[in-house]
């Protein structure tokens, strides 16, 4: 069964980010709370609340049934197109950006033409060449990756950049100087930019100028 943590809004929930966990590539072994994949994204979770919170921003942390992607199942999209429903059971058509670090940022690309979403963040994204883009047409997209990631590849989220550049409302694409796949060396930086870009997206709060400098020059 999909899990969801909801971190609630004060007051009326106005907007939702859903928080996406990585994951493996294959394996049907059901996922457990104190895996790291989701352990490492409650942090993102908690800065997404403190930050938008008094705004109306309700975040829904999913964790999903089986650990893999598993090919053609792709497991975890039936996990996240199920927590999509349940906003708008809840909340109705409020705005919903996706913020999925690893797999979780392969499942964010893939549902961000979700008529409810309006941008889609991806941490270090796991982005094989062939992935669709053409559902980015009209979304914001934040892509993050570390430049000494060994478990991703940051040459291949910058393919898929170029290749969704045409198509999306906008694109960012940053380089973390230094850091590898878990984000933990420059968590802080990991944080701000995903809290940040989330805000700006759902007309909350606009980028810091500081961090509009990093999304310009495309790195920090």
């Amino acid at each position: 069964m999909t899990t969801i943590a909801v971190r609630a809004a004060a007051g009326d929930t106005r907007a939702v980010a859903i928080v996406l966990p990585g994951g493996r590539a294959d394996s049907f072994d059901p996922t457990a709370a104190r895996h790291l994949s989701g352990v490492r994204m409650r942090p993102f979770a908690a800065s997404l609340q403190r930050a938008g919170a008094r705004d109306g921003l309700a975040v829904w942390s999913v964790r999903y049934r089986v650990r893999g992607w598993n090919g053609d199942h792709a497991s975890p999209v039936g996990d996240v197109t199920s927590a999509l429903e349940q906003v708008r059971a809840r909340h109705g058509g409020v705005p919903i950006v996706l913020v999925g670090h690893s797999m979780g940022g392969r499942v964010a690309m893939r549902l961000a033409g979700d008529r409810s979403v309006v941008a889609a963040v991806g941490l270090a994204p796991w982005l094989p060449d062939g992935e669709p883009v053409e559902q980015l047409a009209g979304r914001r997209v934040l892509l993050a990756h570390g430049d000494h990631d060994g478990v991703t590849s940051p040459r291949a989220t910058k393919r898929f950049a170029e290749r969704a550049a045409p198509i999306a409302a906008e694109i960012d694409l940053v380089i973390v100087r230094g850091e590898r796949h878990a984000m933990v060396l420059r968590a802080h930086t990991w944080h701000r930019l995903a809290t940040a870009f989330t805000l700006d997206s759902l007309g909350v709060r606009a980028v810091p100028s500081e961090l509009q400098d990093v999304l310009q020059r495309g790195y920090v």
